[in-house]
């Protein structure tokens, strides 16, 4: 008998403690569409879908002209001839992959501060939190952004 009442009060905090958890939502692949901005709060990035791949272009700039007035370009890029390309709509994340479990891979990022692409991951951690984590080689070596969903303006 005690078996049985010590069965059937482990049962019982088992379920009590699942029903205080917060649940997960399940996470789509077209959860990562949007408007997301940068950790540094410098930079606002649009998400969105090509064919089955995910990618992200600068819409928006806290500083979108230089000290003369016009508009900022891509002066860091490796590539002489993409140097006067404006950064505000410039495609900075491409060929991502929808994973699962709330995580694209296999993409690439672009940062116009260095002229540097890196390999590049997403994971969507709430609703509203997305962390993008660009690398060069494996996934150890590198750093973590954490971006915030901006509302978008009617």
């Amino acid at each position: 008998m005690k078996k049985y009442l010590l069965g059937f009060g482990l049962l019982f905090a088992f379920s009590m403690l699942l029903a205080v958890l917060p649940a997960r939502a399940a996470v789509g692949p077209d959860d990562v569409l949007g408007v997301w901005k940068n950790g540094e709060g410098t930079g606002m990035i649009q998400i969105y879908k090509s064919g089955n791949k995910y990618f992200g272009r600068l819409v928006w700039l806290k500083v979108p002209n230089t000290p003369e007035g016009t508009p900022r370009t891509d002066v860091n890029n490796p590539d002489e001839a993409k140097r006067k390309t404006p950064l505000k709509g410039l495609v900075n994340m491409r060929d991502f992959v929808y994973s699962g479990d709330g995580k694209w891979s296999d993409g690439k990022i672009y940062d116009p501060k260095n002229g540097s692409d890196y390999s590049c991951e997403m994971t969507l951690t709430d609703a509203n939190t997305l962390e993008v984590r660009g690398y060069i080689g494996v996934s150890l070596f590198g750093r973590t952004d954490v971006w915030k969903r901006q509302a978008m303006k009617k």
